[in-house]
């Protein structure tokens, strides 16, 4: 499989609302942290999830987080 593009080397910290939303696993898409398409043609599939209730996420943009969608740190040693 190929390596993601890493969009950024921090996270997006957002406050979400309830409902369902796309995360860009290529690091292509031009509306990080969320996808826009811009995968076709890759190997790569956004990764779908759900956020039950408004609240404040930490959502990778590296592309190499070992918990997608959220940030686990792994942008620093990038």
């Amino acid at each position: 499989m190929s390596e993601p593009v890493i969009a950024f080397k921090k996270p997006a910290v957002l406050t979400l609302d309830p409902g369902t939303y796309y995360w860009c696993r290529c690091g292509r898409s031009q509306n990080q942290p969320f996808c826009d398409g811009s995968h076709k043609g890759t190997e790569f599939t956004p990764l779908r999830f759900e956020i039950t209730e408004a609240r404040q996420v930490a959502l990778c943009q590296c592309k190499h987080t070992k918990n997608a969608p959220y940030c686990d740190g792994t942008h620093k040693t990038l």
